[in-house]
């Protein structure tokens, strides 16, 4: 695994955090992103928006940490806004029965749209 793939790179914009990470958001992988999303949401944004693009799979770890992170950003003013799901990641918040709970927009120019 290379060490691009054990990172999530972070971008301010449009009054937005974005996080991308890249690779499976597993066991192993899951405290990277909630490091990243607890950062983002020090920062006060009016949203963080996660852009899994390239994020080819994601096990219950990951779906927990969004969850988290979901309670933690309620009541904060900071909107989580999830873009560019795959099917298999897709699959997983549609088996969880979660996707109704997160908002999910198709690509990162709609997430950075509004809700």
């Amino acid at each position: 695994m290379s060490q691009e793939s054990d990172t999530i790179a972070r971008e301010d914009r449009d009054g937005a955090v974005v996080l991308s990470p890249s690779g499976d958001i597993d066991m192993s992988r899951s405290p990277l992103l909630r490091e990243a999303i607890t950062k983002a949401r020090g920062d006060k944004p009016a949203r963080i928006v996660v852009d899994l693009v390239d994020v080819g799979y994601m096990d219950s770890s990951g779906l927990a940490t969004l969850v988290e992170a979901m309670k933690l950003v309620r009541g904060t003013g900071t909107a989580l806004v999830l873009c560019a799901m795959n099917e298999r990641v897709r699959a997983i918040f549609e088996i969880a029965r979660l996707e109704q709970y997160f908002t999910i927009r198709a690509d990162l120019e709609a997430a950075l749209g509004g809700d």
